[in-house]
Formats: C-alpha cells, sequence, structure tokens
C-alpha cells in the first residue's frame, strides 16, 4: 500500500531548522511570538473558547459553545507550538500546557472530543456531517497534536489526538458496521495523513484514503443523511439558499463527484483547498497518479481562471468561493485570508509532487500579497475578507464570530520556515529568498547554509555553503522566479549558463561541493504592468503594478487631491522605486505621475461636448498587503491605464 521513498524525492527542511536573519520575515514571526499568539489566546479566553472545554456549561448560559469552537483554539495551539520551537517561552509553553490538560479532560472514554455535541446536543454525533463541522474540528486538533509534539517533544496532546482518530476510525468506513460518510468541511483528510507521518501507523492513512475517495460517490451521503435526520441540517435554516439547488449544494463541499473525475475548483474555497491538500499528499504517500492527475488539473483550471493577481481565491460573498471563470470582482472580492493560506498550503505539496517553479511561484504570490494582507502591521488585526479595491469601508478587525483566519495566519507565519528549503538524497533546492541559517542533510551529509539578502526589496542573493564536513557531490536547484527577466548566476564567481541549466524554473548547478562554496543569484526586479485576461471584465483598461514577488496598490491617503477612480496612469509614464524606511515599517513604494480630470473645466457643467481636460498629479503605489495600517480610505490595485489611440 505504501509505495517506498523514491530516490530522488524531496523533503521540507523542518521549520525550525531555517533562522530567518532577514528584516523582512523575521520582525513578522518575531511579531507573531510577541503580539499576535497572546492576543489571540486572550481573544479566545474572553469570548468562552477555552472555558468551554471545561464542559460546565448548562442550558440558557451564554455564550453558548459552537459547532467549531475546537478547531480556534486548535489552530492557536499549533501556532503556539511552532514559536515555541524558534521561541523558547517558559510563560507560553505553560499557558499552552493548560490547554492541552483542558482538552485531554474533556475527551470522552471512548475518545470522542467535541464540546458542542458533549454539552448542548449529546445525542446527535456525526448526525449532520454536512454542517457540524465535528470532523474539521477533529482535523484542527490532529494537527495540534502533531505540531504540539514535534515542537516541544511532548506527548499528551499527540496522545489525545491519537485516542480520537482510533475512535472516529471505528466510526467511519465502507464495513456494515460503519457509517459510510464524511466530512462537509474537509481537514481531516490531510491531518490524518501528518499524524500517519509522524507515528507510521498506516491506519491512518487508510482511514485518509477512505474519506478522500467517498467524497462524490453515489447515492449522495448528505442528501441520504438529511432524509435520515428530518430537520435542516446546522445552516439549513441560515443559508436555505444553499439547499434550494442540489447541483450547487453539492459543488459547495466538493461532493458533486468523485475527486478523481472533477476538473474545476469549485464551491467554498478554503474546503476546495483543504480537499486538494490531502489528494497531493496522498498521491505523494502512496503513488497514487490518478490523485496526481487530479491535482494538475485542478491546479490548472484555478491558477489560470480563478485566482486573483495577490494570490486571493474564492470571489464570492454567497458561498466563500469560486463562481465562474473570470468572474474576479474587485471591489466585491471575497478572497478569504484562510483560502489564500489554503493555497500556500497546496502550492507547497504540488511542489513536492514534482519540483517545477510553476507551483513555487503561486506560493511565492500568494504568501507576500494574498496571505500578509490578512494581518496588519501591528499584528493584532486581521482581514478575513481581502478586495482588491476599496471605498473606504473595508478594514481589519480584532477579532470574529467565525475565527478561522486570526489562527490561520499565525500558525502559517509561525512555521514559514519550511517553505523555503527541500532536500532529497541528491538535491538541495531554494525556493524562497530570506536572509537566514538553515541546517540540511544532502547525500548523506550534513551542512548549513547561509543566505544573505534584501529580498524581497532587492534581488541580490547570496547563498554559502558553511560547516560540511567534506566535500560531497549532490545537486543545489534556485528557484528562478517567473517574473524575473534577466536571472544571472555566479559560482564562486564564475559566470553560470541560467538557460542551459534551467528546468521546470530551477537553474541547477551540481558538483562536488565544500564548505566556503558560494554562489551568488541577481533577480532584477524592475516594476512591471501587470494585465488581466480580456474575459475579467472588472480589469479591462486597467493595470496593476507589480515589482519583484510585491503587488501594489493605490492608497487615498496618499492621493488627496482626486478619487483614486479618476485617477489614469499613462502607458508611457515612468515609475520610480524607492526604499522608505520609516513607511509602513520600511517598504519600497512606486513613484510617478498620473492623470487627473481638471476640475476647474467643469465649473457650471454637467455634460460638455469637449474631451475632458487632463493634469498631472502624484502617485505613490504601495505594497498591496499593507493597505488599511494608516488613515482610514479607498483603495484600488487596479488602475485605468491611459493608451494611445490605434
Amino acid at each position: 500500500m505504501i509505495r517506498e521513498k523514491s530516490p530522488s524525492r524531496l523533503d521540507p527542511v523542518a521549520f525550525n531548522d531555517v533562522h530567518f536573519t532577514d528584516t523582512f520575515w523575521a520582525p513578522r514571526i518575531k511579531l507573531v511570538h510577541e503580539q499576535t499568539i497572546p492576543f489571540e489566546y486572550q481573544q479566545c479566553k474572553e469570548t468562552g473558547r477555552i472555558d468551554a472545554l471545561r464542559l460546565d456549561w448548562k442550558p440558557g448560559q451564554e455564550p453558548e459553545p459552537h459547532i467549531f469552537w475546537e478547531s480556534d483554539v486548535a489552530k492557536w495551539l499549533e501556532a503556539a507550538s511552532y514559536s515555541l520551537a524558534v521561541h523558547p517561552d517558559p510563560d507560553l509553553d505553560g499557558l499552552v500546557d493548560q490547554v492541552v490538560a483542558l482538552l485531554a479532560g474533556a475527551q470522552q472514554p471512548d475518545g470522542y472530543l467535541n464540546v458542542y455535541f458533549t454539552v448542548v446536543e449529546p445525542g446527535r454525533r456525526w448526525t449532520d456531517l454536512r454542517d457540524a463541522h465535528e470532523l474539521y474540528c477533529a482535523g484542527h486538533l490532529i494537527e495540534a497534536g502533531v505540531a504540539h509534539f514535534q515542537a516541544t517533544g511532548k506527548r499528551q496532546l499527540l496522545n489525545v489526538v491519537r485516542r480520537y482518530a482510533d475512535y472516529i476510525a471505528t466510526v467511519f468506513g465502507r464495513e456494515p458496521d460503519k457509517k459510510q460518510g464524511y466530512g462537509g468541511h474537509e481537514e481531516i483528510e490531510l491531518a490524518l495523513v501528518k499524524l500517519y507521518r509522524v507515528t507510521g501507523d498506516e491506519k491512518y492513512l487508510r482511514l485518509s484514503q477512505y474519506f478522500v475517495d467517498e467524497r462524490g460517490r453515489q447515492p449522495y451521503y448528505f442528501e441520504q443523511e438529511a432524509q435520515e435526520r428530518g430537520t435542516p441540517g446546522f445552516f439549513g435554516t441560515i443559508f436555505p439558499e444553499r439547499d434550494q439547488e442540489q447541483a450547487k449544494s453539492r459543488e459547495y463541499n466538493q461532493s458533486h463527484l468523485p475527486v478523481r473525475e472533477q476538473t474545476e475548483a469549485v464551491g467554498h474555497a478554503v474546503r476546495a483547498m483543504y480537499l486538494y491538500c490531502a489528494m497531493a499528499d496522498l498521491a505523494r504517500e502512496v503513488g497514487d497518479e490518478s490523485l496526481a492527475q487530479a491535482c494538475e488539473r485542478l491546479w490548472q483550471h484555478l491558477t489560470t481562471k480563478r485566482m486573483y493577481l495577490t494570490g486571493g481565491i474564492g470571489s464570492s460573498l454567497s458561498n466563500e468561493g469560486f463562481t465562474s471563470d473570470y468572474d474576479l470582482p474587485n471591489e466585491a472580492a471575497y478572497a478569504e485570508t484562510c483560502a489564500a493560506v489554503g493555497l500556500v498550503f497546496w502550492a507547497h505539496r504540488m511542489l513536492h509532487l514534482e519540483c517545477d517553479g510553476r507551483y513555487a511561484d503561486v506560493l511565492e504570490r500568494t504568501l507576500y500579497n494574498g496571505v500578509l494582507s490578512g494581518i496588519s502591521l501591528d499584528g493584532k488585526k486581521f482581514f478575513y475578507v481581502n478586495p482588491l479595491a476599496s471605498s473606504g469601508n473595508a478594514h481589519r478587525y480584532e477579532w470574529f464570530g467565525c475565527a478561522c483566519c486570526p489562527p490561520n495566519i499565525a500558525r502559517l507565519l509561525a512555521s514559514l520556515g519550511q517553505y523555503v528549503y527541500s532536500q532529497g538524497p541528491s538535491d538541495l533546492v531554494v525556493h524562497l529568498y530570506a536572509s537566514g541559517q538553515a541546517q540540511l542533510q544532502v547525500g548523506g551529509q550534513a551542512l548549513t547554509i547561509q543566505q544573505s539578502t534584501q529580498y524581497p526589496w532587492d534581488g541580490a542573493v547570496r547563498l554559502a555553503i558553511e560547516q560540511l564536513a567534506e566535500p560531497s557531490a549532490f545537486t543545489v536547484k534556485l528557484r528562478i522566479p517567473g517574473w524575473c527577466r534577466e536571472p544571472a548566476v555566479r559560482m564562486n564567481g564564475m559566470e553560470v549558463d541560467v538557460a542551459a541549466n534551467l528546468e521546470k524554473g530551477y537553474v541547477a548547478i551540481e558538483r562536488t561541493w565544500q564548505a566556503s562554496d558560494v554562489i551568488e543569484l541577481d533577480l532584477p526586479m524592475d516594476i512591471q504592468r501587470m494585465y488581466a485576461h480580456p474575459a475579467v471584465a472588472a480589469d479591462r483598461s486597467c493595470t496593476a503594478l507589480q515589482r519583484g514577488p510585491i503587488v501594489y496598490c493605490l492608497e487615498g491617503v496618499d492621493h488627496a487631491s482626486a478619487s483614486l477612480g479618476e485617477l489614469e496612469l499613462p502607458l508611457s509614464q515612468p515609475l520610480q522605486a524607492t526604499f522608505h524606511p520609516d513607511l509602513l515599517d520600511g517598504v519600497v513604494a512606486l513613484h510617478g505621475m498620473a492623470l487627473v480630470p481638471n476640475q476647474a473645466a467643469w465649473d457650471g457643467l454637467l455634460y460638455t461636448t469637449s474631451l475632458p481636460q487632463m493634469q498631472e498629479t502624484p502617485l505613490t503605489a504601495i505594497p498591496y498587503y499593507a493597505w488599511d495600517n494608516r488613515e482610514p480610505g479607498e483603495m484600488r490595485v487596479w488602475i485605468r491605464e491611459q493608451r494611445p489611440s490605434l
């Protein structure tokens, strides 16, 4: 069942073996530790999520435990665990132990662990798999248990989640005495693969396979479940429109077809990402080529027809997800932070199915833009929704009733190191660029690599091989970002022919390496004008600005003399990039001149037969991730472009 590891298999370098020393990510990871994680714990405490684990709720008390509260606590535990591995902190360690003890105390004798169905509706376990998030919460608890063990070496939470997973394995399956169902919100599928990897118990891998393979088979389980229950699901009365059209209802949770027959990214975007992550995981672990092919079809569809320039996905509020091809509105964009986080997770998994730069390009685009916009510069406010335009009424908030996004972004940033490098028996692969040090194992040798760069503001990168005990033959692969037009590589000062050594977006340098070897990479960061497919109606006659991996936007605070919708950027207008150390914690901003209507020419007029008179006005563009950190106001990513007549 389990295939042997391929001799060319790549594995991510563990997050705690990568140490950032740069001025971009290192301060953010520190901020998550010092500000975000304590702040999110306090929110979980004040809203009742933590104390609900005491199981002392009584009918009529407020707040009533919610069906997905465990998932918020679990993601906080996961983020805190990752952070402890990088920033030892006795106080946080003690707090984590307290929450773990509460979870252990809330676990039922048979292994079940869910507050809502223990104290609010104790007789309705597993009766509403479509809506009630039981398996989703179980998945996040499992992920937390694995992370806590890997980061701290402590087994208490891992033992708790193993007991829960063991119990779930007795409930679900194709055997006659089991429920032949699966979760409405995917998550447990990928979590079980993580549990298999850390324990070596194939039972968890088989259970993940069951949940993935069963989804979408006929007869449709959720419709059978509803008939047996005889009442609306948990969200049936809140979102009745989701049940009015069965086809859309099935697409919403990706149960419309068996997963190997799915060709389009549909439905709820976060659910889709977690499902696709599990599919990629299983394809890798068991060598399932049909799952890998399905992932590739879905990837191609999503990234060429339904993804924002920022890496945001899921354009619609009504289903928190996908609509139709090229339907990418800007001000009405949903682009949930959790969906962007999920896309990073999936891109990383696809990258380890096949080392192809197009996966890393999307990972980088999403990380620097669609994910990072989700958290404020002080680490204490969050976007649930990430529009690409605003008239001034979109702002980050400290917390949400459905608080999935704040701890999700915290756990990603706290474990960011795992996305930088991969290692294999004969390969060292560099996916992302940031100053720091990493410890790796390649070709049977332990080595340290030191990276120095001012990325993402500057594309000069220096990589030095250090602490290599003896010369060793292996290949170093360096990602050449898709946005870079004229890269240059030098090995110990000698030019490397990039084109001759480029394969799937990575330049490969194969040699016998020794300590003190140095690679220099030059990735020129031109200011690029980006254009959308003609079918994207919202972006016609517009351009967006990008430099390196950073997508830019305009903010009203920098353009007091005109509405952003009035600005036109001439096609021939040159733009300059300038680093401002005191702006938004230090950013490269773009500057130039735009055109706006001469308002004086319209005095006393509503209409005229004359062409509008235009005048110049300064234009400033800032990184999209940093918007809404100053004065409230307008924002736009896509700018009207003035083009010469053909």
